[in-house]
């Protein structure tokens, strides 16, 4: 049987969802997986709430669908928790992985389903000192490459460099490689 890994990010339009699900989707791709990845919008303005999903499997992926029972979910905004029931959907002990300066112990009352492995990261933080601006959509990367085995730390750096350096300066490619490297070392886990 095919082995099979959905993820959900949840993030408002402007963080980069899209954007680190596409990096995901490339580092995963760089370890020999199927991939698949694709954002879904709603307002389609930036601060609306959106969401991305990526697939990864060892098989050839046939599903077209969104994601509706994720292993993992990654949430760039913590306010979302307050509109948003980030927890759909996931199964008890699957992964959740929320951008706040709080601890896993005190974001677990703000959970519709607190039975899962949950982990937190100051993603926002880590990104203004490493990239000097709020974006906290590749320090996300780095939490999910240390709490996860759908990729490792060298597989998304060199995948952040290949997806950015196309569009960004040197100094901003470099910002996120240390942003990603930062939450890898800082994400907490409950």
């Amino acid at each position: 049987m095919a082995k099979l890994t959905e993820v959900r990010w949840h993030g408002r339009g402007g963080q980069g969802a899209k954007t680190a699900g596409y990096v995901l989707a490339v580092a995963a791709a760089g370890q020999g997986w199927n991939v698949q990845a694709f954002p879904e919008y709603g307002a389609e303005r930036r601060g609306a709430p959106m969401r991305s999903y990526v697939r990864i499997s060892d098989a050839p992926i046939r599903l077209r669908s969104s994601i509706d029972s994720p292993d993992i979910v990654i949430v760039l905004d913590s306010s979302l928790l307050e509109t948003e029931n980030v927890t759909d959907g996931l199964p008890d002990g699957a992964l959740l992985i929320i951008n706040t300066d709080k601890s896993p112990d005190d974001m677990r009352q703000y959970l519709a389903n607190p039975d899962v492995e949950l982990c937190t990261v100051d993603a926002s933080a880590i990104s203004v000192d490493t990239i000097g601006r709020e974006m906290p959509n590749t320090p996300m990367l780095g939490a999910l490459a240390k709490v996860s085995d759908v990729l490792d730390l060298e597989t998304t750096l060199k995948a952040v460099e290949k997806q950015l350096s196309e569009k960004l300066p040197p100094a901003v490619v470099e910002g996120n490689k240390q942003a990603i490297q930062r939450a890898y070392e800082e994400v907490q886990v409950a």
